[in-house]
């Protein structure tokens, strides 16, 4: 997910933690203390991109997350704020 390729919160899950989806209520919730979050995302290291040109590196810098509604940002012209 793109959250988690940027360092998000999803980046500090791995392979056994217990996860707890509420649909009704809009919640994902991970049974892990804070620090331990805390400590796993200071540790973390964004990894290589995949594609590094092209449409897909394109994707990958520009469109928001799925939560977002996965939107393609606008393209920004140089020198304008």
């Amino acid at each position: 997910a793109p959250e988690a390729a940027r360092g998000g919160p999803l980046a500090a899950l791995r392979d056994g933690d217990e996860i707890t989806i509420d649909l009704e209520a809009g919640a994902l919730d991970v049974a892990l203390a804070d620090g331990e979050i805390a400590a796993r995302l200071a540790a973390w290291a964004a990894p290589a991109p995949l594609v590094d040109g092209g449409v897909f590196a394109r994707y990958r810098a520009c469109v928001s997350s799925a939560s977002e509604g996965a939107v393609l940002c606008p393209p920004t012209t140089k020198g304008t704020p």
